[in-house]
């Protein structure tokens, strides 16, 4: 089953800029790029995840699948892809929790990928893979002040129970907190996927809504804050100031703004799944 979280693809007109937007926000340069089935692609590769930024060019399924989600959404965070070791079985399975499987396609340029689409009648509005990997990671060294490692991935829903039952039930993933917070009028939901976590939001009253799932954000791991802050800033992001986090001795700072349709915080220390 799901082992965790492979990458997130983010949506982009312009490859060439939001490439450079995340070499700055990520301090690492792209590991790879790649043209194919219709649409560019640039990759970059953290600890525990990857980001994978794909632009529609020509035609091809990738590219026709790209320019619908821009089209109806605008550019910024497109889908989930979890990591599993035998697609074929998690195929079975999920298809048998009533979350069918498509067909397994090589991704990228090379047969130690497998890339199969859940169906989105099951997946609520948000986009979801799986990928089976059969090479080994490769990761870059990074500076310092670059960003180690994706903490978590917000997730805003309509209808919490709804959400349980994909990501916990069907899915797999470790329901590891629920907390609900009277003084932020919301709910949120953690679960684990590996080394990150997938957490559910969602307001506090009245009915559940059958409206879709929205990924809303994301929330990156770093070493030292400080040091990160003032990076960014001398590089041109709208970024607030270093606070203190709700865990203690932790430390938080939002990017306001510099890369294409994903809210971003970057957290400090040991994973604060509640700081976001």
């Amino acid at each position: 089953m799901i082992e965790g979280l492979n990458h997130i693809a983010i949506a982009v007109k312009d490859l060439d800029r939001a490439a450079s937007a995340y070499a700055a926000l990520l301090g690492r340069r792209a590991d790879w790029r790649e043209e194919a089935a219709g649409a560019r692609r640039a990759w970059f590769q953290l600890a525990n995840m990857a980001v994978e930024l794909v632009q529609p060019d020509g035609v091809g399924e990738t590219g026709d699948r790209v320019r619908a989600q821009i089209e109806a959404h605008g550019e910024g965070l497109w889908g989930l892809a979890f990591a599993v070791s035998n697609l074929d079985e998690t195929r079975r399975v999920l298809g048998r929790r009533g979350a069918p499987v498509g067909e397994a396609t090589a991704l990228l340029s090379t047969d130690a990928w497998r890339l199969a689409f859940v169906d989105p009648a099951a997946t609520h509005g948000v986009s979801i893979a799986l990928a089976e990997r059969t090479g080994k990671v490769e990761l870059k060294p990074a500076a310092a002040d670059a960003v180690q490692a994706l903490d978590h991935v917000v997730i805003h829903t309509p209808n919490p129970d709804r959400a349980v039952a994909l990501y916990g039930a069907r899915l797999g993933l470790d329901f590891r907190l629920d907390r609900s917070n009277p003084q932020w009028g919301s709910r949120l939901m953690f679960f684990r996927a590996g080394a990150t976590v997938v957490e559910i939001g969602a307001r506090l009253g009245g009915e559940a809504a059958d409206g879709p799932d929205k990924l809303s954000g994301l929330a990156w791991r770093v070493t030292d804050p400080d040091a990160v802050q003032a990076r960014l800033a001398k590089a041109g992001f709208d970024v607030s100031e270093v606070r203190t986090g709700r865990k203690p001795g932790t430390k938080i700072f939002t990017v306001r703004s510099g890369v294409p349709g994903a809210p971003t915080v970057m957290l400090s220390a040991e994973p604060a799944t509640e700081d976001a």
